[in-house]
């Protein structure tokens, strides 16, 4: 790779979401003299009476969880989509537009266990963990009035995570939401172009390059994408292009178990915290078609820059004009490596 990305401004751009990324690698030398969060050494107990989502206590919306052994799933008690949401359009002009969303909105449990994280878990729970994400993609995307499933974990206080019992989310959407949509568009044009998926052969490029590969196993590439806009941002990359989970074999799903734990495991160590982060699965619309053009995929979002109590912020330049980083994705990829 060019030196001079080594060492100057410069732009990188996203080929899954037609986006572009500011790259300021000198800046990476200032002072910092910002915000600086909090460090919680918290240690948690394995059962907490006051958690509404460990085994058999009552949750926030009254309902009570049933003295559950792995995972368990639930109808979120405050869902941002309804199914009974009745539908309608507010068309005035080409100005003034909206129109109705059905959806669900559901809560995982990874675990009874108040006090573990992903990376604390056995790789064989993380994948009933997978296997339940998988039945839920299935259910949900088989109701005709769902056309997307996304699924996801906010994990620690700075990224908004209201309950620190291990848990992910799944929405499901009847209409194909933003960030989904950009890649739907990228990755389709990519596909009608060159007959194979888009990331098929970035990563194919990405592994002889071998400057941001975190690493690998059989099935999944752990890698810092080139066009990564958070400092320790990553994807979980499918050897073998698949438009959904629901394509794996049994091997990968394990494989994906092993390395989700792995790379959060990695993460931990970077600043010897429990590294916050939202992570979530990108894969194809069920929306009854093929799309073939899909390669599914993991994005982790993890806010955290110089240690374990300074984060990045996303603000003035970067929510009026561009997302911006100093710390080059090549660098962030070699410390990750570093650290496996």
């Amino acid at each position: 790779m060019d030196k001079n990305l080594n060492e100057y401004p410069h732009r990188r751009y996203n080929a899954l979401t037609g986006e572009w990324v500011l790259v300021s690698p000198h800046r990476s030398k200032r002072p910092w003299q910002g915000q600086v969060e909090k460090h919680s050494a918290e240690v948690r107990p394995q059962y907490d009476p006051g958690c509404y989502l460990c085994p058999g206590n009552s949750r926030s919306g009254g309902e009570q969880n049933p003295d559950y052994k792995d995972v368990y799933v639930f109808i979120n008690d405050f869902s941002a989509l309804l199914k009974d949401s009745p539908d309608f359009d507010v068309v005035e002009d080409d100005i003034f537009k909206a129109e109705s969303e059905k959806g669900i909105c559901r809560v995982i449990c990874f675990s009874p266990d108040h006090s573990l994280t992903i990376p604390q878990m056995k790789v064989e729970d993380i994948r009933k963990v997978v296997d339940l994400w998988i039945e839920e993609y299935h259910t949900l995307g088989s109701d005709p009035e769902i056309n997307y499933v996304q699924i996801f974990e906010n994990k620690g206080e700075i990224m908004g995570c209201s309950n620190p019992h291990p848990h992910g989310q799944i929405w499901a959407s009847q209409k194909l939401p933003v960030e989904p949509s950009k890649k739907q568009h990228y990755q389709l044009e990519y596909f009608q172009k060159h007959g194979d998926t888009l990331l098929s052969d970035y990563l194919q490029k990405e592994l002889q390059k071998d400057e941001r590969i975190i690493f690998e196993n059989n099935h999944f590439a752990a890698i810092v994408p080139f066009w990564a806009t958070w400092p320790y941002e990553a994807m979980i990359i499918p050897k073998r292009a698949m438009a959904r989970i629901t394509d794996m074999t049994d091997d990968e799903k394990t494989a994906l178990a092993d390395t989700y734990k792995r790379l959060t495991m990695i993460y931990d160590k970077v600043f010897d915290v429990s590294f916050p982060y939202s992570a979530g699965i990108h894969q194809a619309p069920t929306d009854g078609k093929e799309h073939n053009e899909w390669h599914w995929h993991m994005a982790f979002y993890p806010p955290l820059l110089r240690s374990a109590t300074v984060k990045k912020f996303m603000v003035g330049y970067e929510m009026l004009a561009t997302p911006q980083r100093d710390i080059t994705p090549e660098s962030a990829a070699q410390i990750l490596k570093n650290l496996n």
